[in-house]
C-alpha cells in the first residue's frame, strides 16, 4: 500500500475504531435502558428513521459523486469554492425544507415503515420521530461538508466527528439512568420527559457532529458564502449523475422497508427489529473500521486515476487501484467474519439481556456475517463505478438485489415460524448481497477490460485457507473457556464476554497471521512493513 493511502487508511481506521467502540457503548447503554423488546423496537424504528429517509432525499447521492465531482471542479480558477459554496446551499435550502415537511408529517413516515405496530407502540414511535427526524438535516450537512474535506485530502475531522456524536448520545444515555433509573420501563409508564431526553440527546449528537466539521473549513482553504446562483459550475452534470444514484437509493429504501415491515410484523416475544439492529451494528463494524477506511482513501485517488490526465482515463491504475483496494480489505475483512462467527453467542450477549435473547441475535449475527466478505468487496465495486462517474450501472445490479431480496425475506416471512423471521431476513440478505456482487464485478471487468483477477482470486483463497485453521482453534478456545450455554462464563456478564471476545480473537489472529506468513501472502508483508520497518530502526 502506497505510503499516503496507508497513513490515510491509518487515520481513518484510528477514528472510526473510536467512533464504533463508543458506539457498542452507546447501543450497550440503550439495550439495558430500554431493553430490546416492546419499548427497544419502538425506539429502534424511530432512530432509524432519519436515516432512511436521508438514503431517500440524498444521502448515497451526494456520496456517489461528491468526491469525482469535487476533484473535476477543482480544475476551476477558483480551485471549486464556487461549486462547492452552491453545493452547500442546496443542501441547506432543498434538504432543510424537506427535513421540516417530513418533521410534520412524522405520522406517515412511522406507517411507512412500521404501520403493522399496535397503536400504543405507533404512538410511541411517533413521539419519537419528531425529536429525531431534524437529524436528516444534520446528516446532510456532515457528509457535505466531510466530503469536501475528504477531496481535499484531510480525512481526519471527517471520521473523528462521530465520536463527538457517540459522546454526547452516551451522556444522554446517562443522564438517562441518573433521571428516571436503569430499570427497564414499560410502555405504559413512558412518559414525555423520557422522550425528549432519549430521542432528543440522540439528535443533539448528530447536529454537533455535522457542525464540528466547520472547524475545519479554513484550514482546507475554503470559506462559505451562501451563493444561490446555481449554474455555471458543472451543477447540471451532478445532476444527471445523481439521478440514476437516487433512483438506486429509492430501491435500497424499498428494500429497507420490505425489511423492516416484516421484522416488526413479529414484534413481541420473537427476536424483531432491535435485535436486528444490534446484529447489523456487530456486522458493520469491521465494515467501518477496515473497509469503509481503506475504500475512503483509495476512491480520492481511484477518481484521480478515472478522470485521467486531460480527461483520458487511466484504465491501468485504476484497476490496480481497486485491486489493492479488495486484497488489503479482505486481507482483515475475513479474519474478522471468521472471529464473529466464531463469538456470535458471547458478542450478542453484550446487548442482549437473557441467554434465549443473546441465542436468536447470536444466529442472525452468523447469517449476516456469512456474506461481509462480499459485502465489503461490493463496496470497493460501487466506488469504482462512483470514481468513473457512472451511476447507471449501480442501479442496475442494485435493482437486480432488490428484487432477489424482496422475493427471499417474503418468502421467509410466509414460511417460517415467528421465531426464525429475522434470521430469514439476515439470510436473504446475504443471499443477495452473494449475488449482487458477482454481476457488479462481472459489470466492471466489462467496463475496464479486466479486474486483475489472476491477483485477487488467489488472494482471497490464501486468505479462506488461513481463516479456517483459525477459526478451528478459536472454536477450540471458546470450548476451554466454557462453551455457550446460559450462565456460562462466556455468556453469562459482560466481563467475561468481552474476555471470550479478546482471547479468542487473539488466538485466532495469531494463527491467521502466522498461516499467512508461512504462505508468504504479499498483502501481509505489505501490511505489516511500516511495523516491521519501525522495529528494525
Amino acid at each position: 500500500m502506497a505510503d499516503g493511502i496507508g497513513r490515510a487508511s491509518a487515520l481513518l481506521a484510528s477514528g472510526t475504531l473510536v467512533s464504533r467502540l463508543l458506539g457498542f457503548v452507546k447501543a450497550i447503554l440503550v439495550a439495558n435502558v430500554i431493553g430490546v423488546d416492546i419499548v427497544g423496537n419502538t425506539f429502534a424504528i424511530a432512530n432509524q428513521l432519519p436515516n432512511t429517509i436521508y438514503v431517500i432525499i440524498g444521502g448515497g447521492v451526494l456520496s456517489a459523486v461528491l468526491v469525482p465531482q469535487i476533484v473535476r471542479a477543482g480544475i476551476h480558477a477558483d480551485g471549486g469554492n464556487a461549486y462547492i459554496n452552491k453545493l452547500i446551499t442546496i443542501t441547506l435550502v432543498c434538504i432543510g425544507a424537506a427535513t421540516a415537511i417530513i418533521t410534520l408529517a412524522a405520522p406517515v413516515a412511522v406507517f411507512v415503515v412500521a404501520g403493522s405496530l399496535p397503536a400504543d407502540q405507533f404512538a410511541l414511535a411517533t413521539a419519537f420521530a419528531y425529536w429525531c427526524l431534524p437529524q436528516i438535516l444534520f446528516y446532510a450537512l456532515y457528509t457535505v461538508l466531510g466530503e469536501v474535506l475528504n477531496a481535499r485530502k484531510m480525512f481526519g475531522p471527517f471520521t473523528w466527528a462521530p465520536v463527538l456524536n457517540n459522546v454526547i448520545a452516551i451522556a444522554g444515555l446517562l443522564c438517562f439512568i441518573v433521571l428516571f433509573g436503569s430499570e427497564e420501563p414499560a410502555l405504559g409508564t413512558w412518559d414525555g420527559a423520557r422522550t425528549l431526553v432519549l430521542a432528543g440527546s440522540a439528535t443533539l449528537g448528530v447536529v454537533v457532529q455535522a457542525l464540528f466539521l466547520l472547524l475545519f473549513w479554513r484550514r482546507a482553504g475554503l470559506r462559505f458564502r451562501p451563493d444561490f446562483q446555481w449554474r455555471g459550475v458543472g451543477l447540471r452534470a451532478t445532476g444527471r449523475i445523481a439521478s440514476w444514484t437516487f433512483g438506486m437509493l429509492i430501491l435500497t429504501t424499498i428494500g429497507g422497508i420490505v425489511e423492516t415491515q416484516i421484522v416488526a410484523s413479529v414484534s413481541g416475544d420473537a427476536p424483531s427489529v432491535a435485535i436486528l439492529q444490534y446484529a447489523w451494528l456487530i456486522f458493520m463494524l469491521p465494515h467501518s473500521i477496515i473497509t469503509v477506511s481503506i475504500a475512503t482513501a483509495y476512491f480520492t485517488r481511484m477518481s484521480e486515476h478515472a478522470h485521467g490526465v486531460g480527461g483520458v482515463p487511466d484504465y491501468s491504475r485504476l484497476r490496480a487501484d481497486i485491486s489493492a483496494a479488495i486484497r488489503t480489505v479482505s486481507l482483515l475483512i475475513v479474519l474478522a467474519a471468521s472471529v464473529i462467527i466464531v463469538v456470535a453467542v458471547p458478542f450478542a450477549s453484550v446487548f442482549a439481556n437473557n441467554f434465549g435473547d443473546a441465542q436468536a441475535m447470536g444466529s442472525i449475527i452468523t447469517a449476516f456475517v456469512l456474506g461481509l466478505v462480499p459485502f465489503c468487496i461490493l463496496f470497493v465495486v460501487q466506488r469504482a463505478f462512483y470514481a468513473l462517474g457512472d451511476t447507471k450501472t449501480p442501479f442496475f445490479f442494485t435493482l437486480f438485489q432488490t428484487l432477489l431480496f424482496t422475493l427471499l425475506a417474503l418468502g421467509g416471512r410466509m414460511l417460517l415460524p415467528d421465531e426464525l423471521v429475522a434470521v430469514g431476513v439476515a439470510t436473504a440478505i446475504t443471499v443477495a448481497c452473494i449475488a449482487q456482487t458477482i454481476v457488479a464485478a462481472w459489470l466492471l471487468r466489462r467496463r475496464l477490460g479486466g479486474l486483475e483477477l489472476r491477483r485477487i482470486v488467489p488472494s482471497l483463497l490464501r486468505f479462506g485457507v488461513a481463516s479456517l485453521p483459525a477459526a478451528v482453534i478459536g472454536f477450540i478456545v471458546l470450548l476451554l473457556l466454557g462453551g455457550v450455554h446460559e450462565g456460562g462464563f462466556t455468556t453469562g456478564g459482560l466481563f467475561g464476554s468481552l474476555v471470550t471476545m479478546a482471547v479468542v480473537g487473539a488466538v485466532m489472529a495469531a494463527v491467521y497471521v502466522a498461516l499467512l506468513a508461512l504462505f508468504r501472502a504479499p498483502e501481509l508483508r505489505a501490511a505489516l512493513a511500516p511495523v516491521l520497518s519501525r522495529f528494525g530502526r
